[in-house]
């Protein structure tokens, strides 16, 4: 049986609106149903025991069909909240990779060896571990809430670097040609 036959074959009961995220602009939710299937693709199921793994629909509300379909091999008991956030990662996992391609410079190993490119990319997820524990620090909601945050106090005895010292004449322009 096809996956989209099965979908559509499925009671009302068994679709249930979850929300996944909050997103930029509103809260991330969909239509979903999910189902315990035995899949036959590329097996012989004749020398081989299939085991059940999770089937897990899409269904948008403005869509005619159903839009989108994962295979999960999560335990049978995992909660339905739990099995929707874990297919919806993929959209976060696709940013990391891109961020650390661009800006941390994954992707800009050009050793030939599997052990540099290995030191490499080690040294590039340790770096952007670091990123994202910093960025967590502060959180952006917080931000936005209208809470100003304030310079501190400079000390009085504060010099710009750079700056002149306080006791320090100011230096006059030595003229060769004068005579004296």
């Amino acid at each position: 049986m096809s996956v989209e036959k099965l979908a559509l074959a499925l009671p009302k009961g068994s679709w249930k609106t979850i929300r996944w995220r909050e997103g930029t602009n509103d809260v991330l939710s969909s239509c979903f149903a999910r189902v315990r299937v035995r899949s036959a693709h590329d097996r012989d199921a004749a020398s081989e025991t299939i085991p059940e793994e999770w089937l897990l629909i899409e269904w948008p509300p403005d869509e005619e069909a159903p839009t989108k379909f994962w295979l999960s091999t999560l335990a049978a008991n995992v909660t339905f909240a739990h099995l929707v956030r874990t297919a919806k990662l993929r959209w976060r996992i696709e940013r990391d990779y891109l961020e650390l391609k661009q800006e941390i410079g994954l992707g800009h190993f050009e050793g030939r060896g599997w052990r540099g490119f290995h030191h490499h990319a080690t040294l590039c997820i340790a770096a952007y571990a670091f990123l994202v524990a910093e960025r967590a620090a502060f959180s952006p909601s917080k931000a936005r809430c209208g809470t100003i945050i304030e310079m501190p106090a400079l000390p009085e005895d504060y010099r710009p670097r750079g700056a002149a010292a306080p006791y320090r004449a100011p230096r006059t322009r030595f003229n060769c040609d004068s005579t004296t």
